[in-house]
């Protein structure tokens, strides 16, 4: 350990940004092997000619615009009109309002932000009681990270060499699952409570209101499923479709004021989500050359006899990950890592990105530092005890979704099988 590897050490502890860190981490590594240093920038070079990389930028400034127009407070109006008059029906609003937006700004927060303060007032004048409503909020606000367009999949599919368009098909099964047993659970929790009567008038008024915005997740699905236009082409689309609507439609975006400060503010999370790849791949590169995944590989052999045991730990470890790190980090630091271990398991690499991603969605809600338990102590203005006992049901649902989509790999592949049957095989 040379005096840079000191500092580095000191200044992590310090508080050195995590991008820092991982090149710093990988200049070291790569000048104690005597390879050149070229080998950490050569990673920001290929990462710039990555087709699917352009996806990135363009669907995050089209779920920002989203987030500051009034398009959340119309899906919520067009849901609670036609499906609030359910049984639970405000809570099951809550879960696919959620679940739509998530996907589209990426779950980075957002969603609990620019939906909180919507949904918690009518929840609570409905009578739903306080603690469901922060907990079910705070647990929905990530609940759509496997549906298209979601970020962290186009990530996962960069950093892992997996096909994205195969992982947004794997996804929608295990994604289906998990709203599924929340709202179950919601309504189950919630059927004493008085609900509307269904009005024709208010449904179709909300219905004309949200007329532009409801047929983006159709675009997206369709074009992208149906093969007429790839993950990067589906993203310009809805870039151009959201700033269209948003400005010039609905006119609730000026041009002049608030493009160039909304594009800012979204460009700032991919120039951070670039600069950490970037400066991660780098380092872990280092690992792979030094072959590190094969050293764990042969480390667990004699203690982990089959895939099963391997992916219970798997899931204990991603959990903890999940809950120290934000997902971008985690996906490029850790990928690399457990895709050569988990081929020696023969899984899947689909159903292998499928765990991870849920895996990194349930971190968001593990105390106790949990990202989306900050988010909304911080929007609630709610100690953070207060939201670990809230959100505890939720995270239960989501373990158990979880188990279940480890290990009936048939959710994640079978669709997949049934849209390109020669490229995925049935693992059980």
């Amino acid at each position: 350990m040379n005096v840079f590897g000191f500092a580095l050490i000191l200044s992590a502890l310090l508080g050195l940004p995590l991008f820092a860190l991982f090149a710093g981490l990988a200049l070291l590594l790569f000048q104690n092997a005597n390879i050149n240093s070229a080998a950490v920038i050569i990673e920001f070079y290929r990462l710039a000619n990555t087709p699917m990389l352009v996806a990135i930028p363009l669907f995050t400034f089209a779920g920002y615009l989203l987030a500051y127009s009034d398009a959340p407070k119309r899906l919520i109006q067009f849901s609670q009109t036609w499906i609030g008059w359910l049984p639970g029906g405000l809570a099951f609003v809550t879960i696919l309002t959620c679940a739509v937006f998530t996907a589209f700004t990426g779950a980075s927060g957002v969603t609990i932000i620019a939906l909180g303060g919507l949904l918690l007032p009518m929840l609570l004048q409905d009578q739903y009681k306080e603690k469901f409503s922060i907990g079910l909020i705070t647990s929905t606000g990530s609940i759509g990270l496997l549906f298209p367009p979601s970020l962290p999949v186009i990530l996962y599919g960069i950093v892992g060499k997996t096909s994205v368009d195969q992982l947004f098909i794997a996804g929608i099964l295990p994604g289906i699952l998990l709203i599924t047993l929340i709202a179950i659970y919601s309504v189950n929790t919630s059927r004493n409570i008085q609900t509307y009567q269904f009005e024709w008038n208010k449904a179709l008024t909300a219905l004309k209101l949200a007329k532009w915005e409801l047929p983006l997740p159709i675009i997206v699905l369709v074009g992208i499923y149906g093969g007429f236009f790839t993950v990067t082409e589906a993203a310009a689309i809805t870039a151009a479709y959201v700033f269209v609507v948003e400005v010039w439609v609905h006119k609730e975006i000026q041009l002049v004021k608030d493009v160039p400060r909304i594009a800012k503010e979204s460009m700032v999370l991919v120039g951070g989500i670039l600069i950490i790849l970037g400066s991660a791949l780098g380092f872990t590169n280092y690992l792979i050359d030094e072959q590190v995944p094969n050293k764990i590989f042969e480390w667990m052999k004699p203690i982990i006899q089959n895939k099963w045991l391997f992916l219970l730990i798997l899931n204990l470890f991603l959990i903890i990950v999940g809950m120290l790190m934000d997902i971008f980090s985690a996906i490029v630091v850790v990928v690399p890592l457990i895709i050569p271990i988990a081929q020696q398991f023969q899984i899947d690499p689909i159903h292998l990105g499928i765990i991870f991603l849920t895996n990194l969605e349930i971190g968001y809600l593990t105390p106790p530092v949990g990202l989306n338990l900050f988010m909304a102590s911080f929007r609630f203005q709610k100690p953070l005890l207060n939201l670990y006992t809230s959100t505890f049901p939720f995270l239960i649902l989501m373990i158990i979704a979880l188990m279940m989509i480890t290990y009936i790999p048939a959710l994640s592949l079978v669709l997949v099988r049934w849209f390109q049957p020669q490229s995925v095989p049935l693992q059980f």
